[in-house]
């Protein structure tokens, strides 16, 4: 397995992650399993082990959406660290924060999550009390570190969730509101095209996950708060 460093992960060792991630997305035993990120979280703890990254740096954590940016394209001069694992809520990056977030110690994280969190079925206030909680475990090791919110996107293949996603964006909006240290990126709008739907250049065939003008989308809304 090759490994990089802290600028990026290599193509290899992110398809191992997408291969755990997608082989826990099957059946509801794994969906239901508290453990199911374990072999990505291991994944990333062996990756560390071999090349250990550079504290102080950039950390982007969350679901698919940051597992499949290739940070080490779009932000080539900055000190970026991937540590998104797919499927996953915000729950699920609180849980392993003392793994595979903490010690890295960054000042600054980039979360984007929630996304999966609504689909499941939770409410705004549950997907707010999460995030709360995410904000509480970084704060309360790394008091400095800024933490940049992305807004849940808009996709075509869950529309129908926009409503409540609209309103995890603003209930999470006012949240960050309240602390010089927590930014919130909108993407919801530069996402909609003239007839008030998604654009679809900005998805891949599935309509969820980003297409690579998508992601060059993000990068340039994301990249001034970093």
């Amino acid at each position: 397995m090759l490994l990089r460093n802290s600028y990026g992960q290599d193509f290899r060792f992110g398809a191992i992650l997408a291969l755990i991630s997608a082989n826990l997305l099957c059946g509801q035993t794994a969906q239901s399993d508290p453990n199911r990120w374990e072999p990505a979280i291991l994944a990333f703890e062996a990756h560390e082990k071999a090349e250990p990254t550079a504290t102080k740096g950039i950390v982007f954590i969350g679901s698919s959406s940051i597992r499949r940016w290739d940070l080490a394209k779009h932000f080539p001069d900055l000190p970026v660290t991937n540590r998104g694992f797919g499927g996953s809520q915000i729950a699920d990056s609180t849980r392993y924060a003392d793994r595979i977030l903490l010690p890295l110690e960054p000042r600054i994280v980039v979360l984007y999550a929630g996304d999966n969190d609504v689909n499941a079925g939770k409410t705004t206030d549950q997907v707010v009390s999460d995030y709360r909680a995410f904000v509480a475990k970084v704060h309360a090791a790394l008091p400095r570190t800024r933490i940049v919110f992305i807004a849940l996107k808009p996709s075509l293949s869950r529309w129908k969730l926009v409503g409540t996603m609209r309103q995890v964006n603003e209930a999470i909006r006012a949240v960050t509101a309240e602390d010089s240290r927590l930014i919130f990126v909108d993407i919801d709008g530069p996402m909609i095209g003239v007839d008030g739907q998604p654009r679809p250049e900005l998805f891949v065939e599935d309509g969820l996950h980003l297409s690579a003008e998508g992601y060059e989308l993000w990068t340039s809304l994301v990249l001034p708060h970093l």
